[in-house]
């Protein structure tokens, strides 16, 4: 780990970071571009919240430079959007359906495709998440003292990737075209991890699921079942785009 941020430090000053929508310096992805990108407005689940359209070739390029070109830093900037997305669903879910106490799971990869990559990008959106809810929940007092909390504006998250593992290797969903085929193909792929040990601890707790990217919302609905079959009170998923 030590010796990946000393490559990448290297990396960022022989290479420095432009934004790949304007050029701008020092980051991957300003936010100016960020908020020319149109909002995900395809229809999914409704308790799945992407954040932006697939179809954009900017999030398209930027994601796929995060999972496949070793992009890490792109996982903040997208947590930072995310985590606005998440206070403004939760406002509402933690006053109407007590959706506190929030559990962050990432969708995990297949050993084989971990070992490929060397990192899960959904993974490394959560660990971001989990900084940001904390700084959040350090400084949110000091500037609302006169303003009454809502719901879990200030909610620290915890982060368990130890949970949910993902048991076979499955062909990529996006190339399958075929709902029917997408669904079988991940029947299976999931499973609890320590059931006994982890079915107690999940029993009536309030989940979010994290990924990159939702399709057809095949592989979030298979996690959500086994975990929800674990005993998980509540399961919504919140994902960068559709």
């Amino acid at each position: 780990m030590f010796l990946n941020t000393i490559l990448e430090n290297a990396l960022d000053f022989v290479f420095p970071a432009k934004c790949m929508g304007c050029g701008k310096g020092g980051i991957e992805l300003c936010t100016i571009c960020l908020s020319d990108a149109p909002s995900a407005e395809r229809e999914s689940a409704k308790w799945i919240f992407p954040v932006y359209d697939y179809r954009h070739p900017l999030i398209k390029k930027s994601l796929w430079l995060l999972k496949y070109n070793g992009k890490k830093r792109l996982a903040k900037i997208f947590a930072e959007n995310i985590y606005g997305k998440m206070m403004e669903e939760l406002s509402e879910l933690s006053l109407l359906e007590n959706f506190q106490n929030i559990i962050l799971i990432p969708i995990p990869l297949s050993s084989k495709r971990y070992n490929e990559r060397g990192f899960n990008q959904a993974e490394l959106i959560c660990e971001e998440l989990i900084k940001i809810s904390k700084t959040n929940h350090l400084t949110r007092p000091l500037a609302t003292l006169s303003l009454p909390r809502r719901g879990a504006a200030s909610e620290v998250f915890l982060l368990k990737t130890n949970i949910l593992v993902k048991t076979k290797e499955t062909e990529h969903q996006a190339r399958i075209k075929d709902r029917s085929v997408r669904l079988k193909n991940l029947v299976g792929s999931f499973a609890i991890k320590n059931p006994e040990q982890n079915a107690e601890f999940l029993k009536g707790k309030n989940i979010i699921l994290i990924d990159d990217i939702t399709t057809t919302g095949a592989t979030l609905n298979e996690a959500r079942r086994i975990l929800k079959k674990s005993g998980a009170r509540k399961v919504i998923a919140f994902t960068v785009a559709h």
